[in-house]
């Protein structure tokens, strides 16, 4: 091959790869955020957030204990909603659908999500004096949020990750992804700020983040504010409501 094929090689490749670069860049809030309908739309509230309806599914009850959850990227969380009244009959319930989720209005962002998530403490803490945070896998962004701006009694976090670009740079190496990523979430960031007492729960076969995402975040929290608990032959997007380790980390008052 002559030099001047291998120079026309290279920039058919150079133009090959910044094609790719520039369509995740327009396109890479599709690979973070996949919204669902909601299966179960009854007990919805109405938050007006700079003028975008958001729904929260809810579970009413009186007293001060209450419960704010932010669920995964492609969750309904109008049917996490039973299995957490299940487990806890006496506290009011809040699952945020998050925007393009479950009939909430606009499209998900980092923005968005930690504004909608502001929006939600503020009534829920108009109501209730204990209220507790969970959050699951891309959840543990606006989980942590809140926890480290707003007063909360307990946080526990789901599958978590340090920062959203510490996964995407282990899952595509090959592309820039310090220069694209727009949404980082980085929950590791916002952790030494938090001070209610906070649960980790990992799983150990978890393929989507592994558990040394869940490591690096709970060694950004301050000392003896969190606990990690790394839940055996659990996977990513198996059922992790129902294991010991997240009922133990939710019914500690």
């Amino acid at each position: 091959m002559t030099i001047a094929s291998w120079q026309g090689w290279a920039a058919c490749v150079a133009l090959g790869y910044g094609a790719v670069c520039l369509l995740m860049g327009a396109t890479q809030r599709n690979f973070i955020y996949f919204p669902q309908p909601a299966a179960d739309p009854t007990q919805q509230l109405v938050l007006q957030v700079a003028g975008t309806k958001v729904l929260v599914a809810h579970r009413p009850h009186p007293g001060p204990r209450a419960l704010i959850y932010f669920g995964g990227n492609a969750e309904d969380v109008s049917l996490t909603r039973a299995d957490l009244a299940a487990l806890l009959p006496d506290t009011a319930l809040y699952l945020l659908h998050y925007r393009g989720y479950g009939g909430s209005q606009g499209t998900p962002s980092e923005a968005a999500i930690r504004a909608d998530a502001q929006a939600l403490h503020a009534l829920v803490s108009q109501h209730h004096s204990a209220i507790s945070v969970v959050g699951r896998s891309l959840g543990t962004g606006p989980a942590v949020h809140l926890a480290a701006t707003q007063p909360v009694q307990r946080l526990v976090l789901l599958v978590p990750f340090d920062s959203l670009l510490a996964v995407a740079r282990g899952a595509m190496p090959w592309l820039p992804i310090d220069l694209l990523l727009q949404d980082r979430w980085d929950a590791a960031a916002e952790a030494p700020r938090v001070q209610a007492p906070t649960t980790i729960v990992a799983a150990a076969n978890d393929k989507v983040v592994p558990p040394r995402h869940a490591r690096a975040l709970h060694r950004a929290f301050s000392p003896g504010v969190a606990e990690l608990v790394v839940v055996a032959d659990l996977g990513h997007n198996a059922p992790i409501l129902p294991t010991a380790a997240f009922r133990r980390a939710l019914l500690q008052r």
